[in-house]
């Protein structure tokens, strides 16, 4: 009998909670009617992502790391640092040697495949593409990869959907820049890639996170992911 009326006033007080938040919730809404249940999630999203995406607090007030890398690269290599995109709300970046080449922004930029290409003898940056991967059309990355130049480094960083317009020759033309993930890529699939075409440093450095409701960070998405590293440059 004890036991059962702990559970019962257990019950009691998680309603009595539920109802205070929900009225503290509406009286939110009252005080500011812009607000809607999507936008706050999507404010709290995208608060949570900028703390990820802030250097660390703990770091030594020295020169800071170029794109903010854990630790430096020497100067004979090339620094890059890339984000994938969180959800389909806060956007992917691309940063090499110190430059914010795609920089993080928020809803209908950068959606899809986004790709960075670099001269890898100079460092210097040729061109960018981004790629809608949901109701875009795969000819014009198609297009894009075959344009790239033997001897470019390619930074490729996804954002929301990557996979649902790549066919089989998309995918070969990435898997001959040195990707292992790009035939496994899918629905809502997190990735990021370092590669090469024909590059003398044949270079690889790729992350991949699947879309599994199971696991996933935010329902339908899996959390962002990162990655840096220290390419070296050519003699």
């Amino acid at each position: 009998m004890i036991y059962v009326r702990k559970e019962k006033f257990k019950f009691v007080f998680m309603v009595v909670g539920l109802i205070i938040s929900i009225s503290l919730f509406l009286k939110l809404l009252q005080m500011k009617p812009e607000l809607t249940v999507s936008k706050l999630v999507e404010r709290s999203l995208e608060e949570a992502v900028s703390d990820q995406l802030k250097p660390d607090d703990h770091k030594d007030d020295g020169p800071k790391n170029k794109c903010g890398l854990s630790k430096p690269c020497s100067e004979e290599d090339f620094a890059f640092k890339l984000y994938s995109g969180a959800t389909n709300i806060v956007g992917p970046q691309i940063c090499f040697e110190g430059k914010m080449i795609i920089q993080k922004d928020t809803r209908g930029k950068w959606l899809g495949i986004n790709i960075a290409v670099i001269n890898e003898e100079t460092g210097e940056h040729i061109k960018t593409g981004s790629f809608n991967m949901w109701n875009g059309k795969v000819e014009e990355l198609i297009e894009f990869l075959k344009s790239i130049e033997d001897g470019s480094l390619v930074l490729i960083a996804t954002f929301d959907d990557p996979a649902t317009k790549l066919n089989d020759e998309a995918r070969a033309l990435i898997a001959e820049l040195g990707s292992s993930y790009i035939s496994q890529i899918k629905f809502r699939d997190n990735w990021l890639f370092v590669g090469g075409k024909k590059t003398i440093n044949q270079v690889s450095y790729e992350e991949h996170m699947k879309n599994d409701r199971e696991t996933n960070k935010y329902e339908s998405w899996p959390e962002m992911i990162e990655m840096e590293g220290c390419i070296p440059r050519i003699d």
